[in-house]
């Protein structure tokens, strides 16, 4: 089953490059930039990634990203992702990107994106693996300060596909974010958020009705109300579940008690994601390997969903097409 994992054709949506951030990595640019890290050894800072809630695990997130300050720093954070996913065999990849988390200590938009697409262009170039950009607001700042990252963002638009949300979810519903929204799809960005990972269904609701978001990042409290699963198939909408994120952040307390395998069950488009992976304890491919274990899927149930992140991914349908076929000739050769 872990061969079968490891060499199958997937493709991650649900992935913050920030949160990608290696220790080694994180070490070697803070030395570059002479910026003191409060850690004198890479076992010094795993040790700190043990999380108790979402917040813990932010408020080191955020202390890690500060050591990123050229367009080479981003480059060679997207870059040494992008080389992750070469060796699992990750066809695809949408990139989530936290631009507050820079502009507001003074980096620029520009700096940031740079890197990021320069990455994306070599990673396409040199690894075949194809990739395009979420642009994510933090749902813990004002509305006021996501409209001026829309601003920011307007001279590169070409190089965003998707707009999301993410940060700390307890207290900042979907519905904060109404206006912002609204603006981003009017400039053709393709709406997603986090919802219902620490927010209840109501937050998915919100997502959904007010946001008018296009795929859910999360969404496991969906099942708290069958009316919204019942939205949810009726609408086509996948749901980028992340497991070991999951479990880091006690959203669930052991991999045998996910909503993964009812999720499938109910006919829900899951897709299986890393989110964090730096800080979260593994890769895409351990995320399966993982639950796969704990949950006891079929290699059926792991190729259904790996065509889910094909399938409801944002690239154009002749390379959705294309990887598709892949997947399916690589599940009838390997059943």
């Amino acid at each position: 089953m872990k061969k079968f994992i490891k060499n199958l054709p997937k493709a991650e949506l649900h992935l913050h490059i920030e949160g990608s951030f290696e220790p080694e990595l994180m070490f070697e640019i803070a030395k570059r930039n002479n910026i003191t890290i409060p850690y004198k050894s890479i076992e010094e800072i795993k040790k700190a990634y043990n999380f108790n809630y979402l917040q813990d695990f932010l408020d080191i997130y955020y202390q890690s990203a500060a050591v990123l300050v050229t367009a080479q720093d981003f480059y060679d954070l997207t870059f040494s992702y992008l080389k992750s996913c070469a060796a699992q065999n990750v066809r695809h990849t949408e990139i989530m990107f936290d631009p507050q988390t820079h502009t507001e200590r003074g980096i620029s938009f520009e700096t940031v994106i740079s890197g990021i697409t320069k990455a994306c262009k070599d990673g396409e170039k040199k690894l075949a693996i194809t990739s395009l950009l979420i642009m994510s607001f933090l749902r813990h700042l004002s509305e006021k300060d996501a409209f001026k990252t829309l601003e920011q963002s307007l001279p590169f638009k070409d190089k965003i596909t998707a707009v999301g949300l993410d940060s700390s979810e307890l207290g900042n519903p979907p519905s904060k974010f109404k206006n912002v929204y609204e603006a981003s799809i009017k400039e053709g960005y393709i709406p997603v958020a986090h919802a219902g990972e620490e927010g209840t269904a109501t937050y998915v609701w919100e997502a959904l009705d007010i946001l008018k978001i296009e795929r859910i990042d999360h969404g496991n409290n969906a099942l708290q109300d069958s009316n919204l699963i019942s939205e949810i198939l009726n609408r086509d909408i996948a749901l980028t579940v992340c497991p070991l994120s999951n479990k880091a952040l006690k959203v669930v307390t052991d991999l045998k008690d996910h909503p993964l395998k009812k999720m499938l069950d109910l006919g829900l488009k899951v897709t299986i994601n890393s989110d964090d992976p730096a800080y979260f304890g593994g890769n895409i491919n351990k995320n399966y390997f993982e639950i796969q274990a704990a949950l006891n899927l079929t290699k059926h149930e792991i190729y259904q969903l790996a065509k889910n992140s094909f399938k409801y991914s944002f690239i154009n349908d002749t390379l959705k097409e294309q990887y598709l076929n892949e997947l399916e000739v690589y599940y009838i050769n390997n059943k």
